[in-house]
């Protein structure tokens, strides 16, 4: 029997940093599937495992617990998991990482396809795109990260800011060449870590089980194909 449950839509996107850590992690979970999702939505509060306007919600079996929203999910699982780190700095600057990383998708998609991307729309978000992935790559620097080896964090095994790391970046490069020749040119240290947390066993079996089953998906619906429309992607 599976671990967990996870209720996410058929994509990767968000959800992604969430089976990205169960995987790493060697943990295994269900799918909840869309249907499910639904219908948690829209029925009443008292009957959601844990109140939810949306997700990504995960259920821990063993635990009888259940938690939404990336971040927090993300945070219960490092701990119990025992994947944070020792310092409470660190374990501050990791939980950082990841709600960067949420920030970071919410403006990919801008605020969730609230608006579409136009050319102008696009040509006036590089400069910030630009801005997020040197955030990255100063933190990265601070912390003794090279081109060719280290973590994010200086720890001397890959942890959660790595594997959220490896999990945004890789998603969205894998899917838009432009933003993976961004990220080449303005954070060469976040690419190289990117990508030799990607090619890490669990998490390179979790990407070829993501191409497997949402094909070239990133977020799906209007939004993704105005951000492909923009990119040429």
């Amino acid at each position: 029997m599976a671990d967990y449950t996870l209720y996410y839509w058929s994509v990767p996107f968000r959800g992604q940093f969430v089976r990205a850590v169960l995987a790493y992690a060697e943990k295994t979970w269900s799918e909840g599937g869309d249907g499910a999702i639904a219908k948690l939505m829209e029925g009443p509060v008292k009957r959601m495992p844990v109140p939810f306007m949306g997700p990504p919600l995960l259920i821990d079996k063993k635990a009888d617990f259940a938690i939404a929203e990336m971040p927090a999910i993300i945070l219960y699982l490092g701990e119990t998991l025992d994947l944070m780190p020792a310092t409470a700095v660190l374990r501050a600057m990791t939980m950082k990482i990841v709600n960067d990383a949420n920030d970071v998708i919410d403006e990919i998609t801008l605020d969730g396809g609230r608006e579409m991307w136009t050319k102008k729309k696009w040509r006036d978000f590089v400069p910030r795109l630009k801005k997020w992935m040197s955030f990255w790559e100063e933190t990265g620097g601070r912390h003794g990260l090279k081109a060719d080896s280290g973590f994010l964090l200086g720890d001397d095994k890959p942890g959660i800011a790595d594997v959220v790391t490896a999990t945004l970046w890789s998603t969205m490069a894998e899917r838009f060449d432009t933003i993976a020749a961004m990220l080449e040119e303005r954070a060469p240290m976040t690419a190289a870590l990117t990508q030799r947390i990607a090619d890490l066993p669990p998490l390179k079996k979790l990407a070829a089980k993501a191409r497997r089953d949402y094909g070239a998906a990133y977020c799906g619906g209007q939004i993704e194909a105005s951000l492909r429309k923009v990119l040429g992607a």
